[in-house]
């Protein structure tokens, strides 16, 4: 069950990277709530499933997760400004590469 909360809590990282980009700069409340929604939720998760899971692990676990939702919605959506904006396979490889590392810690833990 850890697990599983790990990773819903790595998700609800990548909403609450999103959800500060569209705030900007919490000037808009909609996201703004939904940002300290998300946040919390992410945080929580990420204690609780601490109690099972060493730190290094958890925390790695939940920032590949992150980092890899909230560069796939940022490359599906157009969101990142002053980069790349198209999807490349240089991209995707990289960060199937990261997911890939997130399994494999999930595999010797």
């Amino acid at each position: 069950m850890s697990w599983i909360i790990l990773i819903a809590s790595g998700a609800l990282e990548a909403v609450w990277a999103a959800a500060l980009e569209r705030s900007r700069g919490f000037r808009r409340p909609g996201p703004t709530l939904l940002f300290l929604a998300a946040l919390a939720g992410s945080m929580g998760g990420l204690a609780l499933a601490m109690a099972e899971i060493p730190v290094g692990t958890a925390y790695a676990v939940w920032v590949g997760v992150g980092v890899v939702l909230t560069a796939g919605y940022a490359m599906a959506s157009g969101a990142e400004r002053g980069g790349t904006r198209r999807t490349t396979a240089g991209r995707v490889l990289l960060l199937l590469g990261i997911a890939g590392c997130v399994a494999g810690l999930k595999a010797v833990s």
